[in-house]
């Protein structure tokens, strides 16, 4: 280990004060902190929101010592103090508690902190009533700082818990309401979260709230930028590739100027020395998954979105592709601006593969086999031109769809999953390829051959063959000096399995 990684380090003083190593954030956290107001940012888990929310609790008590040799150290009035709400709702205890005891439990802490009495009961106004008497006491203006407002919402967004989650939003609706009428006293109001919920009153009644989401002036508030990559760890850069670094962990983009590295899965790289998933196994949820699978939205390259439905969504109207774009599962990778239109993929490696195997295992409720195994094994199969190897390893594919699944789905259902695991192999596969006279199921590119893949279901592989042939989708790739090969699969619904596999070069 070259240097002291903070991996999980969340508090700033703890970070500078035990000589971890520090990227400078310091001047986004000067601008914040000298001009005031009220701001929102959405990133993704495991990315810095809560050490930037840490390092403006430590602006403002004036802990001058923490940061030397940073950008704010000679330009910030180290004798001011400012008195701090300060709320994360990642520990105050909601799921345990019930979300308005927990709240309410935090806020009369900050009193007993503060040597104030609280007179109301109710949480909106034990909030506002505690904002007006730490101006009173400290005759400085407050800094209220919520970190992960949306941890309530995101916890219950589970089929079964819903209604949890639209109760939780209500009580923070009440919570964050007086916010706007106690303007007078704030100095700054600075909330994080994963997530832009519609019907949550900071986003309705804070009129000067300001979304920094997809601000190209914050681009590189959280994340590690190339620059930044470049000069803090240039002994790690020499001992490891940087090409494969920036390939699995790079990517991120919330304004396509400013593209940063996934802080947590970058450092634990430099622990371990292996490339390998890291952010996505802390935590993915199961219910972003289902949803993706109830909704197929299984190909995540080349995606159109337009801003409004990227920004905000609602409890009650859950979108995969919106979440999956807010929890950083995608990201921004062009934009028409002619038409409003933003293109988003995966952002890096890491990403890929970890999204990929979960999806296909959750497709198949694969439990005792990964699907990354049988992605390899499948493109051995195809390598070694063995067909009924190939059968057996895709029926292993299926083997554990229960019953009612085979009955009801169509050639779709078996379509994504084989998409899915090819795409684990690493090759150059597309699915639903178009041609001149209509489109392919699947093409699957390797070194020793091309293969144009139909699938049918209860009806025959020789129709399948037949389709490729007649539609000719081999033949704009003729010149590619490989053998071209058309499979077609034939799915039963009553054997549960695949019937048949034909394989011909043509």
């Amino acid at each position: 280990m070259i240097q002291k990684y903070p991996i999980s380090i969340q508090d700033f003083e703890k970070l500078r004060s035990e000589n971890f190593v520090y990227v400078d954030k310091t001047e986004f956290a000067f601008q914040l902190a000298d001009i005031g107001g009220s701001y929102f940012l959405s990133r993704p888990r495991r990315f810095g929101k809560s050490l930037f929310l840490s390092t403006l609790a430590c602006i403002f008590e004036g802990k001058k010592e923490l940061f030397e040799n940073t950008f704010i150290y000679d330009k910030w009035d180290w004798e001011q103090r400012f008195p701090i709400i300060r709320i994360s709702f990642s520990n105050i205890g909601h799921q345990e508690l019930g979300l308005e005891q927990a709240i309410r439990k935090r806020l009369l802490n900050i009193y007993s902190e503060h040597e104030l009495e609280a007179v109301s009961h109710s949480i909106s106004q034990l909030f506002k009533e505690l904002i007006a008497l730490l101006h009173k006491k400290y005759n400085q203006k407050v800094a209220v700082l919520i970190d992960e407002y949306d941890k309530p919402i995101i916890d219950h967004l589970s089929d079964e818990e819903i209604p949890i989650a639209i109760a939780n939003q209500k009580t923070l609706k009440i919570f964050y309401s007086i916010l706007k009428d106690a303007d007078p006293h704030l100095k700054l109001v600075f909330i994080t979260g994963v997530s832009k919920f519609t019907q949550v009153s900071i986003f309705s009644d804070l009129n000067n709230l300001f979304d920094m989401t997809l601000s190209s002036r914050f681009g590189g508030i959280c994340g590690i930028a190339q620059q930044e990559l470049q000069d803090y760890f240039p002994k790690e850069l020499s001992v490891h590739n940087p090409d494969e670094i920036k390939n699995w962990y790079n990517g991120y983009t919330w304004d396509m100027k400013t593209y940063v590295y996934n802080p947590f899965s970058l450092l634990n790289f430099f622990v371990e020395g292996k490339f390998k998933n890291f952010w996505f196994s802390t935590g993915t949820p199961t219910f972003l998954i289902e949803m993706a699978k109830r909704e197929k939205f299984y190909k995540l390259e080349d995606v159109k979105a337009v801003e409004e439905e990227l920004k905000s969504f609602d409890v009650n109207n859950l979108n995969s592709k919106n979440i999956l774009f807010q929890t950083g599962y995608l990201t921004f990778k062009s934009y028409d601006e002619r038409r409003g239109v933003y293109t988003l993929s995966y952002p890096n490696k890491e990403v890929r593969q970890s999204y990929l195997e979960a999806l296909a295992n959750a497709f198949t409720r694969s439990t005792n086999k990964s699907t990354k195994i049988i992605a390899l094994q499948i493109e051995d199969a195809l390598i070694e031109n063995k067909p009924e190897e190939l059968k057996n390893i895709i029926n292993s594919l299926f083997k554990s769809i229960p019953y009612d699944h085979w009955q009801k789905e169509n050639e779709h259902f078996y379509h994504a999953i084989l998409h899915l695991t090819f795409k684990m192999m690493g090759i150059y596969t597309l699915s639903e390829v178009h041609s001149s006279d209509g489109r392919m199921d699947a093409l699957v590119q390797l070194d020793n051959a091309i293969y144009a893949f139909e699938f049918k279901l209860d009806k025959t592989a020789e129709i399948a063959i037949q389709q490729i042939k007649d539609k000719g989708y081999l033949e704009p790739f003729r010149n590619e000096g490989k053998p071209l090969i058309a499979i077609g699969v034939n799915f039963s619904t009553e054997m549960k399995a695949v019937e048949k596999i034909l394989v011909e070069e043509v």
